[in-house]
C-alpha cells in the first residue's frame, strides 16, 4: 500500500497538482501545509517536478501507531539520489499520509 502511495504522490508532484498530492494526507498534515507554500514549491522545485517514477524502497521502521516507509528517489532531471520518507498510519479507519518528504 505504501509504494502506491507513493506513486501517487511522485505522479501528482510531477504534474504539479497540489489537490491530487494532498489528497491522501491526514486532516493534521493537511492543516499543516499552507497551499500557497506548497505551490511555490511545485512551481520552483526542479526536483519536485521531475521525479522518476521508478521506485527504490529501502526500508520500513515502526514507530507507536505508524510507519515509515523510506525510499531511494532519483529525479529524471538531475544527478543523484534522494531519501524518500511516507509516514503512515490509521485514520478514521483509512491508511493516511502522516509525513512525506525528500530530503
Amino acid at each position: 500500500m505504501a509504494n502506491l502511495l507513493w506513486r501517487d504522490l511522485v505522479k501528482a508532484s510531477n504534474e504539479g497538482k497540489y489537490g491530487e498530492f494532498a489528497k491522501n494526507f491526514s486532516g493534521s498534515l493537511a492543516r499543516a501545509i499552507d497551499q500557497v507554500v506548497a505551490g511555490h514549491q511545485f512551481a520552483n522545485s526542479e526536483l519536485a517536478r521531475n521525479l522518476s517514477e521508478n521506485l527504490d524502497p529501502i526500508g520500513i521502521i515502526r514507530r507507536g501507531e505508524h510507519v515509515t516507509v523510506l525510499y531511494r528517489q532519483r529525479s529524471t532531471k538531475k544527478p543523484g539520489e534522494w531519501l524518500g520518507r511516507l509516514v503512515l498510519g490509521y485514520e478514521d479507519g483509512q491508511v493516511r499520509i502522516f509525513g512525506a518528504s525528500i530530503f
